[in-house]
């Protein structure tokens, strides 16, 4: 199995792509090694020194580091956590319904027409990146959006916020008037 690596615009998030599908759908997200559990894949990813955070995305992985580590350092151990998990054939997640899909039947008409936009231009875009931007909620002209994976922390995901999806949600949408990043 081989197994290719790509930078992200996020210098502390690395992409691995293992020639295989990952996620069949949606996205899963590790930020703790609590939250690890609930994956083989992210628990041997997690059990590597150094490691922040951990992504699933259709047909990748996406690790952040912290920043006293260096990629040299922990990149080999990364390569060989995807490389057993893959090819032993292990499941994603060890119970079914892990990662549950947020239901569209709760979203007013804007929201709806909002959250459309995202999956449809934003997050094919951002997926290519190693991360994820996900619809929070629409409030009093405000779209409210959560940055996953690589798009975490990215120096220039506000700019990406800000510059690229405001502006096209502002165009699309006339009720928005400003997109914030979610925190939690």
């Amino acid at each position: 199995m081989f197994i290719q690596t790509e930078a992200t615009p996020n210098p502390a998030t690395v992409k691995f792509i293992p020639g295989v599908p990952v996620m069949t759908s949606g996205v899963a997200e590790f930020i703790s090694t609590d939250a690890a559990a609930k994956s083989p894949l992210a628990e041997r990813i997690f059990a590597v020194n150094g490691v922040q955070s951990v992504f699933f995305g259709s047909d990748f992985v996406s690790v952040t580091k912290g920043d006293s580590t260096d990629w040299p350092q922990i990149k080999g151990p990364i390569l060989s956590a995807v490389m057993q998990h893959f090819s032993m054939g292990e499941p994603l997640f060890r119970e079914e319904g892990a990662i549950a899909a947020a239901s569209d039947d709760l979203l007013d008409e804007i929201s709806k027409q909002i959250k459309e936009l995202i999956d449809k231009r934003v997050r094919p875009a951002v997926a290519m990146d190693g991360g994820d931007i996900v619809f929070e909620k629409f409030e009093k002209g405000v779209v409210f959006l959560k940055m996953r994976g690589a798009c975490s922390g990215c120096p220039s995901s506000t700019v990406t916020l800000k510059s690229g999806v405001e502006n096209m949600l502002r165009h699309y949408v006339p009720e928005v008037l400003e997109v914030r990043q979610s925190v939690e």
